[in-house]
């Protein structure tokens, strides 16, 4: 009896033993199927990114375009010349801290965006709030970010600096005026209507000269500002939702928005739906008729995973994405491919 005994606890653990093998094979099997990889056979379910790693992608692409000058006080009114040739006027008796005018050298930090693809990466859209509080699309005459601190403290302004944009650079039109933008709670850069010094709408002007035209902006604040216009399309307008791959939301992917012969203007579909899996232009601001581009993006091991389809909106439109039909890129590929667009 004791031999049986035992012989029966082994072949007990002899089946114990196979089974474990059997669940650690399999477990095996089904990781490496969900293996991302660019036949996206797994749909989205697996090795998605995360929010942070999405908006590393974000912050990379701002530090590449991210300009900085030395401002020296003594030199009284300094002019700084962009990459791209914008002049930059700054009085530095205009700067202070906590209330005191300053000394010494500030640092000057500048950003300009002036192209769609890098609106998309950077995550900079030209969405303007309408005085019902609604966004709508931006015809947009360039994106501008300046800052100034002193040994990493921030500086104020109390008097205006002066932007002189090459039209070269962007769009031609008369009636440009200038925005503020504010970051949202969920990372929108949304753009207000900005006044000047004096209480009036404006603060920006457009000359022509040999050289196509200048632009004239002048502000008197740090963050971003906007040579913007609403675009302006007096038709039936309609809301537009896109479906995203399962797995993906608003933390780590997003759908932006490009019309289709205007300009460097970005939209976003700025909201996104738990229990539909859809991102959503909710405002009822899109064009009906309009032939546009929908774009999705996400992340993927550094690199920017994406896809962009053609298409004419129509009333209440859903566009569905699938991971089969993006592509993995780097930024500059991604930026080259929108800036592309028509």
């Amino acid at each position: 009896m004791k031999k049986l005994f035992f012989l029966n606890r082994k072949a007990e653990n002899r089946s114990i033993f196979f089974k474990a093998a059997l669940i650690i094979v399999l477990s095996m099997t089904i990781l490496t199927s969900c293996e991302k990889s660019d036949d996206n056979d797994c749909d989205g379910l697996c090795d998605l990114p995360s929010a942070a790693e999405f908006n590393a992608l974000r912050e990379d692409a701002l530090e590449n375009i991210t300009q900085e000058f030395q401002l020296n006080t003594a030199n009284g009114i300094t002019t700084f010349t962009s990459a791209n040739g914008v002049e930059i006027d700054i009085n530095p008796s205009c700067l202070t801290l906590n209330g005191n005018a300053i000394t010494g050298t500030a640092a000057i930090k500048y950003i300009e965006v002036f192209d769609g693809g890098t609106m998309l990466v950077i995550n900079k859209t030209t969405m303007g709030m309408m005085p019902n509080g609604d966004m709508a699309m931006l015809i947009s005459g360039g994106e501008f970010f300046i800052n100034a601190t002193q040994n990493g403290q921030q500086l104020e302004i109390n008097c205006s600096m002066n932007l002189r944009i090459p039209a070269s650079l962007t769009t031609v039109e008369n009636d440009m005026i200038l925005w503020d933008g504010t970051i949202d709670e969920d990372g929108n850069l949304d753009w207000r209507e900005q006044e000047d010094p004096n209480g009036n709408q404006g603060g920006v002007f457009f000359e022509q000269d040999t050289a196509g035209g200048t632009y004239y902006a002048y502000f008197n604040n740090f963050g971003w500002t906007n040579v913007d216009k609403f675009y302006n399309y007096t038709g039936p307008k309609t809301e537009i939702l896109a479906t995203v791959p399962s797995g993906y939301n608003f933390e780590n992917s997003a759908v932006y928005l490009h019309y289709d012969g205007e300009g460097s203007a970005l939209a976003k579909l700025d909201t996104y739906n738990a229990s539909t899996g859809q991102f959503s232009e909710h405002y009822g601001q899109i064009p009906i008729g309009l032939a546009c581009h929908v774009i999705f993006v996400t992340e993927e091991s550094g690199q920017w995973r994406y896809a962009i389809k053609s298409v004419t909106i129509t009333e209440n439109a859903v566009y569905d994405f699938t991971l089969a039909e993006t592509i993995l890129g780097d930024e500059t590929q991604l930026i080259a491919d929108i800036n592309a667009l028509p």
